[in-house]
């Protein structure tokens, strides 16, 4: 197996978000390999369906705002340069492998929370991006939050 030179960690900043950077930083330091900071935020309008008849952009810019001061945080606490942290607007899965494509990244770390029945087969990010993705991924399992 030859070393990871480019590590993507897609998180979704949630209190588990500690834990899959935990495991990327011990690889990427095993590795000599650089850490990559991704978080994806769904449009509003995906998320409700596009059918509410309220400006929404407002409240878009704030999670976004407040997604991108906890990814600098989380970023800043490992030596993530701030030009290795994005915050995406779009769907999680695609993003994450576009992001991963155009950064050069050969492994691709998420969390993952093991869900069976129901919540699987509504699918889940970690779950799109190991089945799309064009590069390694390695998926971290996570305790669920209380």
């Amino acid at each position: 197996m030859s070393n990871y030179k480019h590590i993507l960690v897609g998180l979704d900043l949630s209190e588990e978000s500690e834990e899959v950077i935990a495991r990327a930083t011990a690889l990427a330091a095993a590795a000599g390999a650089k850490l990559s900071l991704a978080h994806v935020i769904e449009p509003l309008t995906f998320a409700y369906g596009g059918d509410i008849p309220v400006d929404l952009t407002e409240i878009q810019t704030q999670l976004e705002s407040q997604a991108k001061q906890k990814l600098s945080s989380l970023g800043t606490s490992i030596q993530v340069s701030d030009e290795d942290q994005h915050v995406i607007v779009g769907q999680p899965v695609d993003e994450i492998h576009s992001l991963a494509e155009s950064i050069g990244a050969d492994l691709i770390i998420v969390g993952s929370h093991g869900r069976k029945g129901l919540a699987l087969l509504l699918g889940s990010t970690a779950n799109g991006v190991i089945h799309g993705a064009k590069t390694d991924v390695l998926a971290v399992r996570v305790a669920k939050s209380s």
